[in-house]
């Protein structure tokens, strides 16, 4: 094990533990959205359900988000290199088993470990590479580091869509296996572990902790999840559970203050910074996770994209958040205030929810979300880093690394909630927009009277009798009042995500400038 100062790398050595914990953390990252367009290929191949095969994204969700605020104090465990090495191996192999898994239980079963794994490697990753730098240069290796976390849930659908396209489904999980074999070999050779006081006990372990938090966390989950198709609290489980996640959360508050080795440092909340970037987080979370999972629903099942091309037209987007984030990372050493870059950032994503709440339609080409798909990635470049310095801006020492667990929390916890949110409104925004057009559609009308007659005349065309033309020729008529219902609704989601986003703006008057350099030194022990 080695001092503080010594963690810091030059040449060679550096631009290896670079790509090390980037390719780390994309791996995780990947892995949480990959999965997405091959589940329709999953539920035929393992005989499920969509409510069993909806299990493969959440078991992994839950196991991720239980696990991200223990990072810091496993690794002070065990020592970062073993700990990091370990989730790695983890992750790879239960990578390999989920592949090889031969029904649905099974393969939740394994994606639920590949999750503990794979929560470590995300906020490790972010310590790592921010400890090999030299202080001057750590926004920068913020930057790098974001480059991972924003790109990597836009490259899971396309690159998902074309393995499922020309291979088979396991074959996103095998894609892994090499990858994490290389990462193994390179932590164990590159990486060094810092020094940490004296390992605890097995007596003095925070066994009462670490369940309350994951009653908390993973019941919370869960009613995020499966909220909408179960009709929240009308569900017996999803009432049991919600008041569990609130038990768990008072326990594990209680706890945390009150022993003395807890498992979260609590008192770190007491910086107003950190306690501004966690909400900010959560926002960055619910917006860049919400955006996400809309537009490849809204191209896919309005537009009739296929998977691939569903995932490709956010690539352009997000090569404009990796370009941006070298130049943050250039203003912010400059010292360029971090809250004007964010109040920028929020209002840029305001700018974008509006312009696609006016383009989107049942025939939107891909031409026309090209450009605002540019500007949601400028948003992100302008949000990510400035919002994770600021966060820990005011912090010393070993508190770093513990708010830094809490803005990685945060923001996996806002992408949570706003699925959640999001899935639940959209059914409920098409249910009522589908009711009104209803209402306002006069079947004796002339003009509605001429679509069906045309569409009657289509399916007799084909060789169908007049009486089933006719009923078909309604069918589709009621297809187009849906799908014209399912566009308003998508509307008015991004109507609302943007008013929120301009309501953040404020936010960044609350922030105190840093009289400490920005040391992320310790992040993410």
């Amino acid at each position: 094990m080695v001092g503080q100062d010594d963690l810091v790398e030059y040449g060679f050595r550096r631009v290896i533990i670079t790509i090390t914990a980037v390719m780390c953390a994309l791996l995780e990252i990947v892995d949480t959205t990959i999965v997405n367009v091959a589940l329709t290929d999953m539920r035929g191949s393992l005989g499920a359900t969509l409510t069993d095969v909806a299990w493969v994204i959440t078991a992994y969700a839950i196991a991720n988000v239980i696990v991200i605020p223990m990072t810091s104090w496993l690794s002070q465990q065990f020592g970062r290199q073993n700990y990091f090495a370990a989730s790695i191996i983890i992750f790879t192999v239960s990578s390999f088993l989920c592949g090889n898994a031969s029904n649905i239980w099974e393969l939740v079963a394994f994606r639920f470990i590949q999750g503990l794994g794979g929560g470590a490697l995300l906020v490790t990753a972010q310590t790592i590479i921010t400890e090999s730098y030299p202080v001057a240069k750590r926004g920068m290796a913020q930057a790098i580091y974001g480059m991972g976390v924003i790109v990597g849930p836009t490259l899971g659908p396309p690159l998902g869509g074309y393995l499922v396209e020309n291979y088979s489904w396991p074959y996103i999980f095998y894609i892994n296996i090499p990858l994490g074999i290389i990462a193994t070999f390179l932590t164990l050779t590159y990486v060094k572990s810092p020094k940490y006081g004296e390992k605890l006990k097995a007596n003095q372990v925070d066994w009462l902790g670490i369940i309350s938090l994951i009653a908390f966390i993973g019941s919370l989950q869960f009613v995020l999840e499966h909220g909408q198709q179960d009709d929240w609290f009308d569900d017996k489980l999803i009432v049991f559970l919600s008041v569990l996640s609130v038990v768990g959360l008072l326990a594990f508050i209680w706890r945390e203050l009150t022993y003395k080795y807890p498992i979260v440092n609590l008192s770190v909340l007491k910086d107003g910074n950190l306690r501004i970037g966690t909400i900010m987080c959560f926002i960055l979370g619910f917006g860049l996770y919400g955006s996400t999972l809309i537009l490849p629903i809204y191209t896919q099942s309005i537009l009739g994209w296929t998977a691939l091309d569903a995932g490709l037209v956010l690539i352009p987007g997000s090569i404009t958040t990796a370009f941006m984030m070298p130049i943050i990372g250039k203003l912010i050493q400059r010292g360029v205030p971090q809250g004007y870059m964010v109040a920028a950032g929020f209002l840029v994503f305001f700018v974008f929810t509006f312009w696609m709440h006016n383009i989107i339609t049942p025939d939107t080409g891909e031409e026309h979300l090209y450009w605002p798909l540019i500007l949601r990635g400028i948003g992100l470049g302008l949000l990510f880093v400035p919002i994770t310095t600021l966060s820990l801006s005011t912090l010393k020492g070993k508190e770093i690394g513990e708010g830094a667990a809490f803005t990685s929390m945060m923001r996996q916890l806002g992408g949570s909630f706003g699925i959640a949110i999001i899935t639940t409104f959209i059914t409920r925004f098409t249910q009522e927009h589908r009711v009104n057009l209803n209402s306002h559609l006069d079947v004796t009308s002339f003009e509605v009277q001429q679509r069906i007659h045309q569409l009657q005349q289509g399916f007799m065309s084909k060789g169908f009798s007049s009486n089933e033309s006719l009923a078909k020729a309604y069918q589709v008529l009621d297809l187009t009042v849906l799908q014209q219902s399912t566009v308003m609704s998508y509307m008015d989601i991004f109507m609302y995500l943007g008013v929120m986003f301009l309501l953040c703006v404020p936010i960044v008057f609350f922030i105190k400038r840093g009289k400490n350099k920005i040391d992320l030194a310790d992040v993410m022990h």
